[in-house]
């Protein structure tokens, strides 16, 4: 499959021969998003799109997930993250562009805390 780098605004996605636009994001999600299921249903929500990557507890309170697929679903999966689970409460969601890397094949939760 040819894979042709392109650049949208300031993100870099990829543009492959089946003309789907591909995107990677880094995500910090902030406010009252631990111990309320955002993993769970992160993870849920992120597999029903059909993305890869991965979603975790920070120690300081955070949750960190990284969306990599089809771009209209990881900025779907983005806008999900400011209304978040059930019991959550959003206040600040950080989106971090980075370069698609496709290495990833399924969406998981990690359950090591990391600073």
């Amino acid at each position: 499959m040819l894979s042709v780098p392109i650049v949208v605004g300031a993100v870099q996605g990829e543009f492959n021969e089946g003309g789907m636009d591909r995107k990677r994001v880094r995500v910090l999600i902030s406010g009252r998003v631990q111990g309320v299921f955002f993993r769970a249903y992160t993870r849920d929500t992120a597999i029903q799109e059909g993305l890869t990557g991965w979603v975790r507890n920070l120690a300081d309170g955070r949750v960190e997930a990284l969306f990599e697929g089809d771009a209209d679903r990881v900025d779907r999966m983005v806008g999900w993250c400011h209304q978040g689970s059930p019991g959550s409460r959003v206040e600040r969601v950080e989106v971090h562009p980075q370069p698609y890397q496709g290495e990833l094949s399924t969406f998981e939760i990690r359950y090591r805390m990391l600073e």
